[in-house]
């Protein structure tokens, strides 16, 4: 399995909506097709994570100010 974050909505095959920025788990095979359709992007070296605020004001969002 590989956590990645989603670029655009999907619906996973158990009819489940996820919203783009949302982080999800998929096999190999599912991250190849969210690949291909645009949903996942490429390799990011934006860190994805919490940024160390005070608790309950972490942001989890990319940090680069590049787009």
């Amino acid at each position: 399995m590989v956590y990645v974050r989603l670029d655009g909505e999907w619906t996973d095959g158990d009819g489940v909506s996820h919203s783009a920025g949302e982080m999800v788990d998929v096999d190999a095979a599912t991250l190849a097709k969210l690949q291909a359709e645009g949903i996942v992007g490429g390799e990011k070296t934006d860190w994805a994570g919490p940024t160390g605020g005070k608790e309950g004001t972490d942001w989890a969002g990319p940090t680069s100010t590049q787009p």
